[in-house]
């Protein structure tokens, strides 16, 4: 009767060395090839096309939907030294008319024209305004970025499976005393933060934040985000190549003048991800929504 027993206990054994959790990743490396993923992202995304559904909410005391808005949007990479261009494809249930979107498409296809007869023209010149936005707009990734890890004390807290990709998971507390450079990375500063980010790829999987300060918004002292407001973000990989936004949520209280309250929250999805190749010596042509 004991060699049953024995056996029983053996596997056991051999079952929980298996179970035992591995070790983490080594911090500081790890960290530093998360840092330069975030440096490259926007150069990746600049190849794709994508649909967004985009809700904005206004809520009751208790966090319930009172009233909501849906506009579903088209963005597409932007012309040499722009930002993406978007697209509204239909709002609250409505398509756009046609007419709408053709005269829409008509402006957007005279810019892109515009664009070719500038480098045509004056190529030297053109490509140098071109290659200087672009200089621009990487110093200002890299100068946000920075700051991330300027603002905040960043502590390795374990490991957790998100849709099928082991993720290594940082809180992100704003650190006393901390000076950030950048507007974004002041703001960054009123927020605690949980990070989950892709172990084998390096890549951020989702970001869930919450205000512990109150937040000056974009009418200065007129517009305040309360303390409490959260927002959450998740990403996933698209073919196999690239990690991009896949749901966006946001909720808070917003004080507007001295005694207005506002409850507002939000959501946007991402989907329809494609290839879409484009720059300023072609027309443009955007591809239609099935």
């Amino acid at each position: 009767m004991r060699l049953p027993v024995l056996l029983a206990v053996a596997c056991l054994l051999t079952l929980g060395a298996g179970a035992q959790e591995r070790p983490l990743p080594e911090r500081e490396q790890f960290l530093r090839e998360t840092r330069t993923h975030l440096q490259t992202d926007s150069s990746l995304r600049s190849a794709y096309v994508y649909v967004e559904t985009r809700r904005e909410q206004k809520l009751d005391k208790r966090g319930r939907v009172e009233e909501e808005s849906v506009k579903v949007l088209e963005s597409y990479p932007g012309l040499p030294g722009e930002e993406r261009w978007e697209r509204v494809i239909a709002e609250n249930g409505r398509p756009r008319p046609a007419a709408e979107l053709e005269r829409v498409d008509r402006d957007r296809q005279r810019e892109a024209e515009a664009a070719a007869r500038r480098l045509a023209e004056q190529p030297a010149k053109e490509q140098a305004r071109q290659d200087r936005a672009l200089a621009e707009q990487r110093r200002d990734v890299a100068a946000i970025i920075d700051d991330i890890f300027i603002a905040f004390d960043i502590e390795m807290r374990g490991r957790e499976a998100i849709e099928g990709h082991d993720t290594i998971v940082f809180s992100l507390t704003p650190r006393p005393g901390a000076k950030p450079r950048t507007n974004e990375g002041r703001q960054m500063q009123k927020f605690a933060c949980r990070a989950w980010v892709s172990e084998s790829d390096y890549e951020l999987v989702r970001l869930e934040a919450e205000s512990i300060d109150t937040l000056s918004m974009g009418f200065g002292v007129l517009a305040r985000l309360q303390k409490g407001a959260q927002l959450s973000f998740l990403r996933r990989k698209v073919n196999g190549e690239v990690w991009l936004p896949a749901a966006v949520s946001y909720s808070g209280d917003v004080r507007v003048g001295l005694l207005r309250m506002l409850r507002r929250g939000g959501t946007s999805e991402f989907s329809g991800y494609r290839k879409f190749m484009v720059d300023s010596a072609t027309t443009y042509q955007p591809p239609k929504v099935p």
